[in-house]
């Protein structure tokens, strides 16, 4: 086998994200042909962007959980992907910039785990998912790809490319939260003080139980049950915000807070 032969997807994407650049997209040979390729890329990409970084996976973050997104993407179902320590600021976060080739901002609902989720023969639901959640915790996603648009994606590249996660940005923990509406939350994100876009939880799933639950149920599948302590933000309310560098970003989150992100 020749030298350049034996470069893998993993190479690539990880070599992509070091030097901030953007290919046209994954050579054909290298793309995943489906889920379970594009989840071991995942895997290993991850792994080696941690030993990089120095950090550990922390829990997971949900893709594509609503239309708009999925149509961008060209999938018809939730992915997930992973977090990490080292890609966590705690807000309000100062984050260079210049180190990612696209800036997308979603504000989302997040949830600590308070207890192991069993994998259960009736699937969990938003109802019964509930029993295991800790505390909610609104974030930021900065999300972003290393290919010339969003259209060189289907599931498998997306799942592959850790689900376009670059960072996460949680606020404060919110532990009294039993009584929220989570099927009409508002959310707005502020930029440079002025309202840029609107949204409520409902956009993800209906409501961040049902992704919190579906990736309950997903997860066994690949022998990744949830466990206690972990954390898992569900997808954007609003609709993916590209910011420039030298933005001043607040996703509000009324009676729960805000978060906010500069990015320098």
């Amino acid at each position: 086998m020749k030298a350049s032969e034996s470069i893998t997807a993993a190479d690539i994407l990880y070599d992509l994200r070091l030097t901030v650049t953007t290919v046209d997209e994954l050579p054909a040979s290298l793309r995943p042909s489906d889920l379970n390729l594009g989840y071991a890329i995942q895997n290993e990409l991850v792994g080696r962007l941690e030993s990089h970084y120095g950090g550990s996976r922390i829990g997971y973050k949900i893709a594509c959980t609503n239309t708009h997104a999925q149509l961008l993407l060209n999938t018809s179902a939730p992915v997930f992907g992973r977090l990490s320590s080292c890609f966590t600021r705690s807000s309000p976060a100062k984050i260079n910039g210049k180190g990612f080739s696209l800036l997308g901002i979603e504000p989302e609902f997040a949830f600590e785990i308070g207890k192991d989720v069993p994998t259960l023969d009736t699937p969990h639901s938003a109802e019964t998912i509930v029993d295991y959640v800790a505390s909610v915790i609104p974030a930021i996603e900065l999300v972003g790809h290393r290919f010339s648009d969003w259209s060189k994606f289907d599931a498998p590249t997306l799942v592959a490319d850790n689900a376009v996660h670059q960072a996460w940005i949680p606020g404060a923990t919110v532990d009294k939260w039993r009584d929220l509406d989570f099927a009409g939350h508002p959310v707005e994100l502020m930029v440079n003080g002025k309202v840029a876009l609107k949204g409520t939880d409902a956009n993800v799933l209906g409501n961040p139980l049902n992704a919190l639950a579906w990736l309950a149920n997903e997860l066994p599948r690949w022998d990744q049950p949830l466990r206690a302590g972990e954390v898992v933000t569900t997808g954007t309310c609003t609709d993916v915000y590209i910011a420039q560098i030298g933005d001043e970003i607040r996703a509000d989150f009324g009676d729960l807070g805000s978060v906010q992100l500069e990015l320098t």
